[in-house]
Formats: structure tokens, C-alpha cells, sequence
């Protein structure tokens, strides 16, 4: 492919129009789904995306943590409803997209549940499987670390916790060591030796699971020590895992995948190649975090990325810019101090480099001292933490004997800059040598023989970049900075309060010029707060004076119930967390408040519980939702901005349905949904409710709230872009912005060669419309238009000065205007 030329599936392979979030699992199987199929059909997508498919932990609710690549998720129903909800799609003219997780398996509790892993307990090195698994044998003396123990082993074994039997396995007839629910397969030959000597010979060394963050000699997904990294560089590694999936596409049952953490992989791009060899170039998307300006790699053989990107522009037009300088001074009223977020995050990335990432960087470690024997092996350790805190994206790519890209190499030049000047000037050399590692540049000084530890560290310093980042950024700093908490999000930038409808423009055209068949989305599973929730504290920016005085209120009506441990940083995320979400029950904000306090890693961990600190969060949080005083005051505040709120909910979705790409509806979000990080956005969908409500807006009836305003935005868009695919993702496709007299209005124009044929109008940022829109304009190319969202015709007439904002948007803040004579008699009903 040119470089630079638009990115396309191949010939022949099925491009969705748009895609339906599920969550397939034991509580909504592949036959419930199926029940949703005329439902789909009815809103407009074309394909229903499936979280992971294959076969997972008993229990999972998620699916990304697989144990038998062999085998459809049997709890959601198996590889017989899979295929049943296939053919129940294809009825309706539906397709399937399917989530793939080719990092990581879990090590599940009993162990053999995983036969790979088990046969790798069991047989070590000498195991069929060793090579699957991304081990540092070396480290643990050709053993695997098994940190699942609540004592050092010597306690567990003294206090008789450990015990061997021969009830294990998949037929329930080997040998095991057992520990209270695991179980353990015992390396042949050593059934019969005494207790403690068993355990010594075993292929797997037990610890305390404490001993894990440090000592841990495989690679795993994040921090997650149950998800075990697997090698799918390698070709039957590939090949085994992706057998069935491969087998559901040939076989039809399958028409697209979204690739999980690509950045996990030793070569991601070679990853997609080798997919897309086996595919024949199928619609594929990454989930690949850009971070600032960064653009998806070229060469990578894929559709583009899950939408993260466009979730951050798209949003974006609806934050006020002119409410940074106010919100950063109240936020530093409210913590106590100044705070700015690249400290913030610096601190944060500083902190899971040494705690959270311990493990991976020893790892890296050991691969350093292989090299460099002779240097200062803590210098070249703080070098080597700098660098990967200095890292400003999730990874540069560059390849084993292979030449490295100048754009990648810059990459990493930038962070070795900061790194040198984030250290004291006897690190800094060593930054430079560690650098220098990490670009597989030439080491005059290298130990002799160390060719394949270089090319280790090259690919392995880029693996442990995207857990830093992700923990460090998204999963702490973002829990920590609270000047707009609708900024933090996947993919976002904080700092950037606002962008203009320009940059959404220029972004726009590039995704048409280059990923034109991307994924957009605004909800995912792994957003840290639904799309809703953000457009409504979107509207603090454009009333910043407003909220500093509800705050102040807020807090003085809250003093009676805020303990001497509570931070002002935490309460402020509750604040906004509260009325973002509101109404919410107590059960739902204790819980998020307990993750958000925890992934913080201010005052309480996961694994080190402040339970004081905890038990002041939650006092506040119970009175912040039940004492009358508190839940009035909330309740004022979304009164206040309800139709600020809804000019951007409705807003968005719009924007998001028709700008380049192919838009992802998560499950539930035709409607409006007020939810927050997982597990919250995981909660049962009442399907029933929105099929009736979407029969009566089909039947004619106008909305009677918001939620049917957003499902009529939906519905008309989504089946706009199924029956006129040409015009967003065809190869003709344009996309154009459609200038207005107004700051508070946008418009963009999609269409072919012959024309723009689809107008859609938004309003932005309108506590500041005053009085209403006046004498702005929209400048509508000549013609009739239809309004697919009210019926109402628009006409603009050559040599004005095109048509009035008032009139376009005089029922709803947003309208879908489609030239007339271009729609069928039942797209205009």
C-alpha cells in the first residue's frame, strides 16, 4: 500500500455501516443476544461486536480472560448459539465483529483449566508449552513463580495449608498440591517424596503473593498477575490460538475482529500482517492509545483504530476553553495547592515504575546487567526508570534486525532528552547508554555474546512502556487530577481544556485521507465514564462561576460529614462524580469511590487498605447521596443544566454517527446512560424498554424525553449511514464543514463525487447563546433538505445568505438534514 493512501479491508470483505456493543457472557448468552437481533436491525447497525468469544475463567463477566482458545465461551452458550446467533443475524442482513485477546491467558483457580499453563506446571521447560509462555526461566532457577500463597512458603507449610492428592486434573486422577482452591500438578516422579521435599522439586516455585510484584519472572498483561503474557510472535503460537477464530471467519460466522492491547505484543504490526495474511485483509481494528498527535502507524495492516481518538475530538467542541484558567484556581483552592498535571502524572508513572512494575523492570534489569556487567547497575537502574517515565506514548516500534523508522528513533530521542534532564548529572550518561539499548543501537561496551539479550531488552522495553503509561496515567493520575474530570478519560488529555471545531475539521479529513473505515465511539467497556456523564460535566466549563459558588455551597452543607482523612483532591472527584452521574445510589458511588481511592494510590491500595481513610470516603459518599440537604443541592445543579446537558448529549452522538469512521454504539448508550468505570458499565440492558420506545418514535409519536431525543438521533443517523454507506464509507465518500455565523453552532456535510448530500448541525456550548441564535446562519449548499429527525423541510435559496440557525434548530439542538429526493419513501416515514 502507498503510503498515505487510504486504509481499506480487501476486496470483497464485509466494511459494517456501524456496530452494536455486547456483552456476551453466562448472565446474557449468544440465544440472548440472538433475542436482540430484529432489535439491532431496527436501530440501524449493520453488525453486532461481541466481547470475546472464546472460552474464559469460570464466571467471567468480561471474556478477556481466555483459557481455551479451542472452545466459544460454553457459559454464554457455546459454539452452537454462537453459530445460531449468526445465522439469526444473517436473517436480518447482519454481520458479526468479535473482540480477540492475543496477549494473554489467565492462570485460572484450578490451574488445569488452562492446559497450556498446566502442562507447563507440571513438565517445565520440558513442556510442549513452555515456549508459549513469555518466562524468564533464569531467574528462578528453570522454575515459574507461583505467588498465590498468604504466607512465605515456609509459614504455609508449617501451618500444614499445603497438602498432596491425586483428585486433579481435567478427569480428576493426577497428582496435585493442593492450596485451599488451587491446585497444582505435581512434575512426575515426585508423588511419593515428603511434603516439604515435593514442594522443592516441583517446575513451580509457590510464594506469598506479595513476593509477586517484585519477583515475578513471566510477563502479564498490566499489573495483572493471573494473565500470563503468551508469545504470538511465534507461528504455532498463533496459529493455535487462532485457529477457531480464523475457522468462525472462513466459515462466515465472523466478518471482522478488534485486536485488545496490541501494544502488549512483540510486534504488533507484524501481528496484523500475519492476520491479515489469514484473513484476507478483514476488517480489522486496534486498540491502539494515541496519545497528543500522535497517528497510527502506517504500516499497519488494519482499519484503524477502536475510536479513542475521535472520542477525544469529538467531545472536545463541547468543553469551553475560556473555563481552564477558573477551574485550574478552584481546583487549587480546593486540594490546598497548585497542581499541574505533568507533575501529576510524572509522579504517578515515577511511583508504578517502582511498585506497580517492579517485576518487568528487574526483568529488564537482568537483561542490563547481561550486557553491561561492568557499569553502576543502580545507575543504569534509575537511567532505565527515567526513560520509561519519560516515555510520552505508549511505545515506539522498532524491530529486531530491522531498520529502524526516523519517526520511532525520534521517538525515543525525545524521551531520552527529558529523561537526562529529569536525573542527576552522574545518571546521565547512563540514561544515554540505556537509551542507546533500547534503540538497538551499538554498544561498544557491551559484554561480548550478549546479541540476544540486546534484541530482548530492544522488544521487552517496549512492552513494559504501555502497562507505565497505562497504569500510571489512566490508572492513577487520572483518579488523582480533578480540575475536569470529563477530560479523563481513555485517550485524553486534561490539559487541553476545549478544542476548536477547526482541529475536529482537520482531524476529520486526515481519518477520511487515511483510516477511513476506523471505529469511532464515545462508551466503551473500558471508559472511565460513559459518554453522558462527560457531556454533562462538559457544562462546568462554560459555568465555571456558577460552579465554584455551588461547590463552596456544597462543601459548607457537607462539613458535618467530612472526616479529618479526606482529602480535598478525592472529594472533588466525588463531587463531580455525583452530579455527573446523578441520581446514583449509594451501592454504585461506594463502589466507585472504592476504586477510585484505591487506583489513586494516594492513601489506600488494593493491597494495602487504609481502612480509616476508607471508612471517611465512605461516610461522605452515604451522605453525599441520602441526607436531604446534600441530595437537594445536587439535585439543583443537574436542574440547572439539563438542557446545557442536553444540547451536548445530543450533540455528540450526532457528531460521532456521521464524522469518518464506523461508529460503535455501546450496549444501553442509544439511550441515555449515566455510567461509570467497570463494573458499573457492565450492568443488564433492558432491551424490552427500548424496543418500545423505539416503536412508538417509529410510529410517529414526537419524544417525550431525553432519552427518546437520543434514541431518535441514533436510529435516524445509524440507518441514514446502512442505507447510504457510499456516503460515509464508500470509496467517493467526502466530508466537508458547513460554515455558520455562529461560534455556538457546528455543521458538517458528508457525501460522494456528486455532492454533499447529508447536512448535520449541532449546537455547542449554549449557556452561551444568550437570547438564541438571532440572526446567525447556516451556510446549507442550494436545494431542499429533510430534516430526519422532525420532518421539517429546509430550503436554501442561491444568493442568500443561506439558512437560519433558528429555524433549523427549532425543535431539537441538533438536526440531520439529507437532500431531498435522495432518500427512499421509507427513510423519510
Amino acid at each position: 500500500m502507498q503510503r498515505g493512501a487510504p486504509h481499506r479491508p480487501g476486496p470483497g470483505k464485509e466494511v459494517p455501516t456501524a456496530t452494536y456493543r455486547l456483552q456476551v457472557h453466562g448472565g446474557f448468552t449468544f440465544d440472548n443476544a440472538s433475542e436482540q437481533a430484529s432489535y439491532l436491525d431496527a436501530l440501524g447497525v449493520s453488525h453486532a461486536y461481541l466481547s470475546p468469544v472464546l472460552q474464559p475463567s469460570p464466571g467471567s463477566t468480561h471474556g478477556y480472560d481466555v483459557v481455551n482458545h479451542d472452545l466459544v465461551n460454553e457459559e454464554a452458550g457455546g459454539g452452537t448459539e454462537l453459530a445460531r446467533l449468526s445465522r439469526t443475524l444473517s436473517l436480518y442482513g447482519l454481520g458479526v465483529v468479535v473482540d480477540v485477546v492475543p496477549n494473554h491467558m489467565t492462570t485460572p483457580t484450578p490451574a488445569w483449566l488452562n492446559r497450556q499453563w498446566w502442562s507447563v506446571l507440571r513438565d517445565g521447560l520440558g513442556s510442549e508449552y513452555a515456549h508459549w509462555f513469555d518466562v524468564d526461566w533464569a531467574a528462578e532457577d528453570d522454575r515459574v513463580l507461583v505467588p498465590v500463597l498468604g504466607a512465605p512458603l515456609g509459614k504455609v507449610l508449617a501451618d500444614d495449608e499445603l497438602s498432596a492428592a491425586h483428585d486433579g486434573g481435567v478427569r480428576g486422577d493426577e497428582a496435585v498440591l493442593r492450596y485451599y482452591d488451587h491446585a497444582f500438578p505435581l512434575r512426575p516422579g515426585t508423588e511419593h517424596l515428603p511434603l516439604e521435599e515435593l514442594v522443592e522439586a516441583q517446575h513451580y516455585l509457590l510464594c506469598d503473593w506479595r513476593e509477586g510484584g517484585e519477583r515475578l519472572n513471566y510477563r502479564r498483561f498490566f499489573d495483572v498477575t493471573t494473565l500470563a503474557a503468551i508469545r504470538v510472535e511465534d507461528e504455532d503460537v498463533f496459529d493455535a490460538t487462532h485457529r477457531l477464530l480464523l475457522y468462525l471467519h472462513r466459515s462466515g460466522f465472523v466478518d471482522g475482529f478488534r485486536i485488545d492491547h496490541p501494544d502488549g505484543l512483540a510486534d504488533p504490526g507484524g501481528y496484523l500482517a500475519r492476520l491479515a495474511e489469514a484473513t484476507g485483509d478483514a476488517w480489522v481494528v486496534a486498540e491502539k492509545i494515541l496519545e497528543g498527535h500522535e497517528e497510527l502507524a502506517d504500516d499497519w495492516r488494519c482499519a484503524g483504530t477502536t475510536g479513542y481518538d475521535t472520542l477525544l475530538r469529538v467531545g472536545g467542541v463541547f468543553v469551553d476553553p475560556a473555563g481552564k484558567g477558573p477551574l485550574t484556581d478552584l481546583l487549587t483552592q480546593v486540594v490546598g495547592h497548585p497542581e499541574e498535571l505533568d507533575d501529576v502524572v510524572t509522579q504517578a508513572k515515577r511511583q508504578v515504575v517502582k511498585e506497580v512494575q517492579a517485576a518487568e523492570v528487574n526483568r529488564l534489569m537482568r537483561l542490563v546487567a547481561c550486557v553491561l556487567p561492568w557499569h553502576d547497575q543502580d545507575s543504569l537502574r534509575r537511567a532505565l526508570e527515567a526513560l520509561l517515565v519519560a516515555m510520552d506514548r505508549y511505545r515506539a516500534y522498532l524491530g529486531v534486525d530491522e531498520p529502524a523508522s526516523g519517526d520511532q528513533v525520534a521517538v525515543l530521542n525525545a524521551a531520552e532528552s527529558r529523561a537526562i534532564a529529569a536525573v542527576a548529572g552522574p545518571d546521565q550518561l547512563s540514561v544515554s547508554t540505556i537509551a542507546q539499548l533500547a534503540r538497538g543501537g551499538r554498544l561498544p561496551e557491551a559484554q561480548a555474546d550478549t546479541e540476544d539479550a540486546q534484541r530482548e531488552f530492544l522488544v521487552r522495553f517496549q512492552q513494559t512502556c504501555g502497562p507505565v503509561m497505562a497504569k500510571g496515567i489512566e490508572d492513577t493520575a487520572f483518579y488523582r487530577y480533578a480540575r475536569l474530570t470529563s477530560l479523563n478519560e481513555v485517550g485524553g488529555d486534561p490539559e487541553r481544556v476545549g478544542i476548536s471545531p477547526e482541529e475536529l475539521h482537520d482531524f476529520a479529513a486526515r481519518q477520511l485521507a487515511t483510516w477511513p473505515t476506523t471505529m469511532t465511539t464515545l462508551s466503551t467497556h473500558d471508559t472511565k465514564r460513559s459518554e453522558d456523564v462527560r457531556a454533562r460535566l462538559a457544562v462546568v466549563s462554560e459555568l465555571s462561576a456558577e460552579w465554584r459558588t455551588w461547590l463552596t455551597a456544597g462543601r459548607r452543607l457537607a462539613a458535618p460529614h467530612r472526616g479529618s482523612r479526606l482529602d480535598g483532591a478525592t472529594e472533588y472527584l466525588l463531587w463531580q462524580t455525583a452530579v455527573g452521574a446523578w441520581p446514583i445510589s449509594a451501592e454504585r458511588l461506594q463502589a466507585y469511590a472504592t476504586k477510585a481511592i484505591r487506583e489513586a494510590k494516594r492513601h489506600t491500595t488494593w493491597t494495602d487498605v487504609d481502612e480509616a481513610y476508607e471508612q471517611d470516603v465512605q461516610r461522605f459518599v452515604t451522605a453525599l447521596v441520602t441526607q436531604p440537604a446534600l441530595v437537594a443541592h445536587c439535585q439543583a445543579w443537574v436542574d440547572r443544566t439539563a438542557q446545557a446537558s442536553r444540547v451536548n448529549i445530543l450533540g455528540q452522538k450526532l457528531l460521532q454517527l456521521v464524522v469518518p469512521g464506523v461508529p460503535d454504539v455501546y450496549q444501553g448508550t442509544e439511550l441515555v446512560d449515566l455510567s461509570l468505570v467497570d463494573p458499573d458499565n457492565r450492568r443488564p440492558v433492558d432491551y424490552g424498554a427500548r424496543r418500545d420506545r423505539l416503536g412508538r418514535l417509529d410510529a410517529g409519536e414526537t419524544p417525550h424525553d431525553l432519552n427518546d431525543e437520543k434514541l431518535l438521533v441514533t436510529s435516524r443517523a445509524l440507518r441514514l449511514r446502512h442505507h447510504h454507506a457510499q456516503w460515509f464509507t464508500g470509496e467517493q465518500a467526502t466530508y466537508a464543514p458547513v460554515p455558520t455565523t455562529s461560534d455556538h453552532a457546528l455543521a458538517v456535510g458528508r457525501g460522494d463525487e456528486s455532492g454533499t448530500q447529508v447536512v448535520a448541525v449541532v449546537t455547542r456550548l449554549s449557556e452561551g447563546l444568550g437570547d438564541g441564535w438571532g440572526d446567525a446562519h447556516l451556510a446549507l449548499p442550494e436545494g431542499e433538505w429533510h430534516d430526519l429527525l422532525t420532518g421539517r423541510a429546509v430550503v436554501s435559496v442561491e444568493g442568500r445568505p443561506g439558512v437560519r440557525l433558528g429555524r433549523v434548530l427549532a425543535d431539537l439542538p441538533v438536526a440531520l438534514l439529507v437532500r431531498h429526493g435522495t432518500l427512499g419513501r421509507d427513510e423519510i416515514a
